[in-house]
């Protein structure tokens, strides 16, 4: 009965002040806080309002976007045959398909997972075998990776480059913590050596020398870009997920070993499954910077999207007075692109979380 009394006798809660919590609170905290910084925000929010009525005034009303309604194709396949365009088309629809069955089955069942995860790895080798095709065949009849062009090469730059250099990359930085010294050291010197050049110097490398170690002067144009973003694209991603090896506690694996793992064990189903998950932020960062940098193969004349852009002005007088809306045409794919990836990324730590982490002992 006291008790109760005690609990109607409490006052009644208030509200807390409004310029202390919530968008208030915040806008006056950081936005108002002096006088300094109240005048930073309105020249902040007049210059914000000038670029931004500029933009919107342009692309609605000033801006003529023929050079993209009529070159669509071209922006999405470059040169690849206008008769075969179904195949990349095709190949959309499966990497569609396969996000979208990630979607739905990836937090209902661990046999999904797997199969979607080796579905992932298998799609680029279905991808490559549907647009490159057969020699004599009817239904997909061989074409040239020379042809790969635009939107197309982009996506196939990055796919390859992303799902080639993972394992490379976790490779070598077990590599490199390991206890063999001679694995230890030649993966530290592959990583720093190619963490000490830009990118461009490993494309020219593999255009020249590439050819020269596989015994095959004609080797593909293509292939050679490909092979440079993979190698380059290890090495940043070794160094990832070494950050994320030296965060695990060592009481998990002194754990593992007590319960009578072997070395490859707790490396596999213990050390490196946490680590992975820790870094997937730092990861995706790096393959939307892999996306993005694939634009350096125009140098070694291979068309990407903004080639294959550049080649669209020139072709047509009309059009070269129109590289605005062009390069604004590209930023926006750029960013939808990075925007989806960091979505997924997302997606999946949250998944991560949800479903405990990884196995922990």
């Amino acid at each position: 009965m006291a008790a109760s009394e005690v609990t109607t006798q409490r006052p009644p809660s208030e509200a807390p002040p409004v310029n202390s919590v919530g968008v208030m609170g915040w806008v006056r905290e950081n936005l108002f806080s002096s006088i300094s910084n109240t005048i930073l925000t309105i020249l902040s929010a007049a210059l914000l309002y000038a670029l931004l009525r500029r933009l919107i005034t342009f692309v609605f009303f000033e801006a003529d976007w023929r050079v993209i309604t009529q070159n669509l194709v071209l922006f999405a396949i470059g040169q690849y045959p206008r008769l075969q365009a179904w195949r990349p088309a095709a190949s959309l629809g499966l990497v569609v398909v396969l996000g979208g069955l990630s979607l739905i089955f990836w937090k209902r069942s661990r046999v999904m997972r797997r199969i979607l995860m080796g579905l992932w790895f298998l799609s680029p080798i279905i991808i490559v075998v549907l647009l490159t095709g057969f020699r004599g065949s009817s239904v997909l009849p061989f074409v040239r990776t020379q042809l790969w062009s635009g939107l197309l090469l982009t996506i196939m730059l990055t796919v390859v480059g992303i799902v080639a250099s993972f394992p490379l990359g976790v490779l070598l930085a077990l590599g490199r913590r390991g206890d063999m010294v001679i694995i230890r050291i030649l993966s530290t010197i592959y990583i720093e050596l190619i963490r000490g050049v830009p990118l461009i110097s490993i494309l020219f490398m593999a255009q020249v020398l590439l050819p020269l170690f596989v015994g095959r002067q004609n080797l593909d144009v293509v292939l050679r870009a490909m092979a440079g973003i993979t190698l380059f694209s290890a090495a940043y991603l070794a160094e990832i997920v070494r950050g994320g090896l030296q965060a695990i506690p060592k009481g998990q694996v002194e754990a593992a070993q007590a319960l009578g793992l072997s070395a490859p064990l707790v490396t596999g189903l213990i050390v490196l499954p946490q680590a992975i998950r820790i870094v997937i932020p730092a990861i995706v960062g790096q393959f939307i910077s892999l996306f993005k940098d694939t634009t350096l193969v125009s140098i070694i004349t291979l068309l990407d999207l903004l080639g294959i852009s550049e080649a669209a002005l020139a072709q047509d007088p009309a059009f070269q007075s129109h590289k605005i809306e062009v390069y604004l045409f590209l930023a926006a794919i750029y960013f939808a692109f990075s925007y989806i990836m960091s979505s997924a990324a997302r997606r999946i730590e949250e998944t991560t979380s949800a479903m405990g982490g990884t196995r922990r002992l």
